[in-house]
Order: C-alpha cells, then sequence, then structure tokens
C-alpha cells in the first residue's frame, strides 16, 4: 500500500472495484421483494374467497375419504360372508 500524501485522505479499500451485485441487481431484488408482499398480502376481499374454496376443497377430500373408507368396510363385510 502506497502512503499517503499530506494533502490525500484515506480512502476505503477497493472503493473503485465494482464486483457483481451492483445497483441494478438491488433494485430488482427490491421490486421482486414489494411484489410478494403485495401478492402474499392478506386482503379481506380475496381472503375470505379462498378461504371458501379451500373449505370447499376440504370438504370434498373429507368426502371422498369417507366413500374410500366406507367402500373398504363394505368389501371386508362382503368377503367375511362368503
Amino acid at each position: 500500500m502506497t502512503r499517503l500524501k499530506r494533502w490525500e485522505s484515506p480512502r476505503k479499500l477497493g472503493r473503485n472495484h465494482k464486483g457483481r451485485g451492483g445497483s441494478a441487481k438491488q433494485r430488482q431484488q427490491r421490486k421482486r421483494l414489494q411484489h410478494l408482499r403485495k401478492r402474499f398480502k392478506p386482503n379481506s376481499k380475496q381472503d375470505s374467497g379462498l378461504r371458501e374454496v379451500n373449505d370447499l376443497s376440504f370438504l370434498v377430500s373429507c368426502i371422498r375419504l369417507a366413500t374410500a373408507i366406507t367402500t373398504r368396510i363394505t368389501d371386508a363385510i362382503n368377503l367375511e360372508r362368503f
């Protein structure tokens, strides 16, 4: 490292080194995070609609499970009769 002249002030080491991940990349990441926050922000209108869809799909899956269980039970009972 060279000595500083009396009129020079100390500088940060590597201040002119522009590596990857500059300001454009930071802007892109900020925008991406903002978009994700906006996308997953719980809105009262959308949230209730999604809740209804989720409740409906849960109900359908429960009905399918119940019918599968009842068919297995009836099959087992029918096998015992023979």
